[in-house]
Parts: structure tokens; sequence; C-alpha cells
């Protein structure tokens, strides 16, 4: 059970990946704000060994506000927050006579929180954009809850991520806007939490004389596998500890008016250590107020 249990933080980090790509800074003064709401559930999950198991059927789901806004030219703020996080766990039953063995529980709260800053290190004329990023993560999930103590929304531990991104923009064509990024960074973790490498590339088209963005990622996180085991800490404390992926995602953004839409996402591991193996899914309406 403590296996799968540990991919409920990486929900969380599967969001703010999602949206926080690309090196491009909001303008001054302007903004972009988006509310979503992520789910998956899930009753097998990948092993520390990578090999897929079966668990009780699992849950969670997040209302997710993030935003951008642009300091200055150069520096644009972010905000990522679970303003509502469910966690839940369907009963135990055992496989001879189908009795209840461990009742069903769920629990609501507000999840974790990341606070950023991004900045533009390349020139405002470079073909090449590259910006280097600071985000927070504060521990303002709750852990712990249920009876067996293994229902939380977040992690407990306070998160320092320095990324750096490099993008360009081009065309298709005479009228086909397109772009192509890449990210990497490093996860510095507290309370005997593994440090991460963080890494991905994405794409995007626009079509639908700029109405429609379709974008693709691929990314992913790599432990360093420093933290302490399951045999040191107890349960609530490896939560999402030593755990490693690769997903990729599909993204649609479609432009009701020239600054409001509406988007949709599905992501899954293909491969992973200590993570769920089912896909996610998220849709959402935004404001680009950038435009």
């Amino acid at each position: 059970m403590k296996n799968f249990i540990l991919f409920i933080l990486l929900s969380i980090t599967f969001s703010f990946t999602l949206n926080a790509g690309g090196p491009w800074p909001q303008k001054k003064g302007k903004a972009y704000i988006k509310l979503s709401e992520w789910g998956i559930r899930f009753n097998q999950h990948y092993t520390d060994t990578g090999k897929k198991d079966p668990n009780i059927t699992t849950g969670i789901y997040n209302t997710f506000l993030y935003g951008e806004y642009g300091i200055s030219h150069r520096a644009t703020g972010i905000f990522n927050g679970a303003l509502f996080s469910r966690n839940t766990m369907n009963n135990l039953v055992s496989n001879t006579n189908k009795q209840v063995l461990i009742p069903g529980e769920a629990i609501n709260s507000i999840g974790d929180i990341d606070v950023g800053l991004k900045y533009l290190l390349s020139g405002s004329g470079s073909r090449v954009a590259v910006s280097a990023s600071l985000i927070l993560g504060l521990p303002t999930g709750v852990t712990g809850r249920g009876a067996q103590g293994n229902l939380q929304t977040g992690d407990g531990e306070f998160n320092q991520l320095l990324r750096f991104d490099a993008g360009t923009g081009f065309n298709i064509g005479k009228s086909t806007s397109a772009y192509i990024s890449l990210y990497t960074g490093i996860n510095n973790r507290t309370e005997s939490f593994s440090e991460e490498w963080h890494y991905g590339i994405e794409g995007g088209i626009e079509l639908g004389d700029e109405k429609i963005w379709l974008i693709g990622r691929l990314f992913g996180i790599e432990s360093f596998k420093n933290g302490a085991t399951a045999e040191t800490i107890t349960s609530t404390s490896i939560f999402a500890n030593n755990s490693a992926f690769t997903s990729a995602s599909l993204e649609v953004n479609y432009y009701i008016t020239r600054k409001f839409g509406v988007s949709a996402n599905v992501a899954t591991a293909f491969r992973g250590e200590i993570i769920a193996a089912a896909p996610a899914y998220s849709v959402g309406v935004y404001l680009d107020l950038g435009k």
C-alpha cells in the first residue's frame, strides 16, 4: 500500500510541470490565469523496480488555480495552488468471502501550493529565449489522515526547484505558428526527501487562425535516491519519496475569444518507480490577458 500512496504528491508535480513550461515571460503588467480540474483514479501502480502491481482503487482530484504576472519585461511571478484537493480510497474487500476488511475513506482539504519567479536571461531580440526560474513548494496540504494514516493532500516538506528553460518560435509555411522548448532543473527537498532531476521537452502548433493550440510534452523526474527509506521513517514521511517517471501528455487550448479559452489535457507515465499506472486528465478555463 505504501508504494502506490506515494503517487499523490506527483499529481501536484504533474500539474505544475504542465503549466509552467516555456522560457517566455509575461509582458510587464500582463497576466495569464487558469482554473482547472485535475483527476486520476487507479488500481495498479509501478513498484520501486518498475513493475506493475495491483492496489486498492485510489483517486485524487484537485482544483488548481494557476497564474503568471509580468513584474517587468524580464521577470514573471508564478502561482500554482491546489485550492481544493480530495483523496479517496475504496473498500478493501476479501477475495474469499467478499467481506470488507478495511472501509473506504476520503478527505477534503487544501493541497500544496507553489510560488515562483521566472527571469529572462537572453536578450529581448534573441532567436532563442533562455530563462531561469526558482519555484518554491509550500507544504500547505495535510498528511497522515484517515484510520490508516495514509490519506493526504500534500507531502509535508518544503522544496526549492531551480529550473532553466530554452525555446524558440518559428513558422510552418506562411501563416502557421509553432514553438519548441526544453527545460531541466534540480529540486532540493527537506524532511529527508530525496533530491530530484527534472527534465522535459514540449512543442506547440497553432491551428484554425490562432484559435487552437495543440501542445505535446515529454517530461520526467529522476530521483537521486538519497532520501530516507521505509525502514527508517514512517509511511507518512516517505510520501512520494525516491520516485521517478517519464510521462507524455497532449493538450488542446481553444480560444473562444481573443483572451478567453478552454483547455483539455491527458498525461500518462509509460515508465516509473513508485507511481500510479493510469492516465491523468484535466479540463480548465483560462484568461490570456497578455494578448
